[in-house]
């Protein structure tokens, strides 16, 4: 099983991921996780000038942020994604948050199916402060059902193009597999968490009960946002946190 990697110069520990994030991210003991949403989607460069001013107020290094929510215009190709994460990853590097080819900071990346924005940009962001005997705090990143680091995403989608009962079915089970094997790296379980963001335009109650409640995973309450997955065929995505501070910017 993988372990968590300490990232003492923001404060946390984190899943190795793939290349544009990683799997997950919990605070060291002395410090906790805040989160900021925005009140509207704020572009890219726009998004991370925003960040650092914010960071630099509550006197906190640039390596502190640990998660970024982002919402994009529409799904990407594998091709259009890999290319979009290059210029998102280049700000993370010089923020010396992407080292030696390896990437701390969790992230989610959706495209609103109703009033996308005009381009790529942040709708909310983590980050970590200092606080003696904090409640354990964590933010698990975005997973679809599909497998990550392969070659591609389109020949690896389970039940690519299903999206009957069973079908959404399948894809629920795997994503929901995937969050809990990075909330049991990190040293989480359902029970910690305080909100679930389920990411789908398809109907998700035939397995609300049987799946989502009878799990656990409606802890902090099931937050359904109407929204597609980044990639193109991608049908069903979620992530999970456990954040005992949350504001909107």
């Amino acid at each position: 099983m993988a372990t968590a990697i300490p990232f003492p110069d923001g404060g946390f520990r984190f899943i190795r991921g793939v290349f544009p994030y990683s799997a997950g991210v919990a605070a060291q003991p002395g410090f906790a996780i805040e989160r900021v949403r925005f009140h509207r989607v704020v572009p890219l460069a726009d998004g991370f000038a925003a960040i650092a001013a914010y960071l630099q107020a509550l006197g906190r290094p640039l390596t502190a942020l640990c998660g970024c929510e982002l919402r994009s215009p529409m799904q990407f190709t594998d091709v259009a994604f890999a290319a979009f994460n290059a210029v998102y990853v280049a700000t993370l590097e010089e923020w010396k948050l992407f080292r030696d080819g390896i990437n701390a900071v969790a992230r989610s990346n959706l495209a609103p199916a109703v009033r996308p924005p005009a381009v790529p940009g942040f709708h909310a962001f983590s980050y970590t402060v200092p606080q003696a005997g904090a409640t354990p705090s964590f933010v698990i990143a975005g997973s679809g059902e599909v497998p990550e680091g392969r070659a591609n995403y389109r020949d690896h989608i389970v039940a690519k193009g299903d999206t009957s009962p069973q079908g959404l079915l399948q894809k629920a089970h795997w994503v929901l597999g995937e969050q809990e094997r990075r909330l049991t790296v990190l040293g989480f379980g359902w029970h910690d968490v305080t909100a679930t963001q389920v990411y789908t335009v398809h109907d998700i109650h035939p397995f609300m009960a049987s799946e989502l409640t009878a799990r656990g995973a409606d802890a902090g309450g099931i937050h359904w946002h109407y929204v597609h997955p980044p990639i193109v065929d991608l049908d069903f995505e979620m992530d999970c946190r456990g954040v005992m501070l949350e504001r909107v910017l």
